[in-house]
């Protein structure tokens, strides 16, 4: 197996069907996938003869039907991480430090890490849970899964239903780390030709961009004064926006922009222009999707690609629902999105009233304490990925120590 590219997947859902489907397609590296989740490691390994199908819907209408199989999938990080040139963390966010855990005896110096998606905190807390392997090693983040996937069947059969046209990806390299073949140009071509990679200048942009600010202020806005009584259906998410629902999410993006504003002015030589409002998101991503583009409301009520989708709620009886805030758009996008944000603007010396205001209700209804007044102080900042959790007191240690930050 000399002289290939050996790509580990780590995961075992959509997109870690397609990240290890795509790879495999290359003649020129080799694919494993790591999951330890339940049976997944079994499950795929018993159907690995005969190979797997990604089906390709294109911008065009046509599909393409790719046979693919990767070479090993196992719940073994022994077996799977020795002699891995990338490795890539496809699974939620509350999964990583499993994973980073798993892996980090079995790492190889100059072993590229990379978060597809990263998600909020992703470096902090891969160098926290790698250690001293860390400087040997260089982290990617990307700001999102760079396709629209669907598990068919597990082990036997994804659909990519579309690809992002670009994907913002972040460097973080360890100041030991000895790489040979340059990141971007060698992640482009294990994905493939789309989406198109383009090199955000720092990881604490991408931290800021992260789209883990849409869920929460939207939760808030809709169940902060519900009456508590069961709904006959589940209301629509994103295209039953009010405009108290787009205010605080507009509120909550205008500190995020504050916050890169204000640490490209601390900071020499770093570029944040990549931290842009969600309202000017939306209209570079979904521009061909969204007909009325007037204001953060109507462009996301009317924006086809989230047709029907609707909020997390449970079943309490037959027709009977109430809001399940268990659900990942609080449970994850909470202590590994908006807090983290939230902890660097702090660090940035940036004031986040609608931030405040959203995490002192979400932590009511996650029974958590991140928030103390307009701090994070609170006793469950353990359980969360901002700064402050791993010593970072200063702006200043977000851009020194064992790391570059701004690598090419």
């Amino acid at each position: 197996m000399s002289g290939k590219l050996v790509v580990l997947t780590c995961g075992g859902g959509n997109g870690a069907h397609c990240l290890a489907g795509l790879a495999s397609v290359r003649p020129d590296i080799e694919s494993r996938v790591l999951t330890m989740y339940a049976d997944e490691a079994e499950r795929w390994a018993a159907n690995l003869d005969s190979g797997f199908i990604i089906t390709v819907h294109n911008d065009d209408g046509s599909i393409k039907s790719i046979k693919t199989k990767p070479s090993l999938v196992t719940k073994d990080p022994k077996k799977a991480v020795p002699g891995v040139d990338y490795i890539f963390i496809v699974v939620p966010a509350f999964a990583h430090a499993m994973y980073f855990e798993a892996i980090a005896p079995y790492i190889d110096d100059n072993t590229v890490i990379v978060g597809l998606p990263g998600q909020a905190g992703f470096e902090f807390e891969c160098v926290n849970l790698l250690g001293d392997k860390a400087k040997r090693c260089t982290m990617v983040t990307f700001e999102s899964l760079p396709w629209a996937c669907r598990l068919v069947e597990f082990g036997k059969n994804v659909e990519i239903l579309g690809f992002k046209d670009t994907l913002g990806a972040s460097l973080l390299k360890g100041k030991e780390c000895n790489l040979t073949k340059p990141i971007i140009e060698t992640t482009q071509y294990i994905l493939g030709e789309k989406p198109k990679v383009r090199h955000v200048q720092n990881y604490i942009a991408i931290t800021l961009m992260a789209k883990s600010i849409v869920h929460p202020p939207i939760m808030y806005g809709k169940w902060s004064q519900w009456d508590g009584k069961p709904l006959s259906e589940k209301p629509l998410f994103y295209q039953g926006l009010d405009e108290r629902q787009a205010e605080l999410l507009s509120g909550v993006s205008d500190e995020c922009v504050a916050t890169a504003k204000a640490i490209e002015k601390k900071v020499p030589g770093l570029d944040m222009s990549d931290v842009i409002h969600v309202f000017d998101w939306y209209l570079n991503y979904y521009s061909d999707q969204i007909t009325d583009k007037s204001n953060l409301m109507m462009a996301m009520r009317t924006n086809k690609a989230y047709d029907g989708l609707v909020h997390p709620m449970k079943e309490i009886e037959p027709g009977k629902y109430v809001p399940d805030f268990t659900y990942r758009y609080m449970a994850e996008d909470v202590p590994e999105g908006i807090v983290p944000m939230k902890g660097i603007a702090e660090l940035a010396g940036v004031s986040t009233p609608y931030l405040d205001e959203v995490i002192t209700w979400c932590q009511g209804k996650l029974n958590k304490e991140f928030l103390v007044g307009n701090k994070l102080t609170g006793k469950d900042l353990k359980d969360t990925r901002a700064p402050q959790k791993y010593g970072y007191n200063k702006l200043e240690d977000l851009f020194t120590g064992s790391f570059e930050v701004t690598p090419r």
